[in-house]
């Protein structure tokens, strides 16, 4: 299994573009082979701060999504929205433990 956490900002003027766009990019990415998660969000207490959490069942799929045309789309629309900070860190999970 392999978890993403990732976030980027995005400035004022385009933060209501945005929370427009993000249920389509949502629903494609939920319905890719493979998905076992995906939510993105705005953060609460900062505005513009946009979190995404992914779970894959492994990196190939990880990576087929990464190269998904709905992907690049979303990409090109944040960079013309002025996308800055972009973060992205990748786990390998050995175990899944419930509590």
């Amino acid at each position: 299994m392999i978890a993403v956490l990732a976030s980027f900002r995005l400035p004022p003027a385009a933060q209501a573009r945005a929370r427009t766009l993000i249920p389509g990019v949502i629903a494609a990415t939920r319905a890719e082979d493979g998905c076992q998660l995906y939510d993105m969000g705005e953060d609460v207490l900062e505005p513009g701060l946009f979190r995404v959490s992914e779970l894959w069942q492994s990196s190939e799929h990880l990576a087929a999504h990464m190269a998904a045309p709905h992907m690049a789309l979303w990409g090109e629309q944040r960079a013309a929205m002025g996308m800055t900070e972009r973060r992205f860190r990748i786990f390998q999970i050995a175990a899944e433990i419930t509590a």
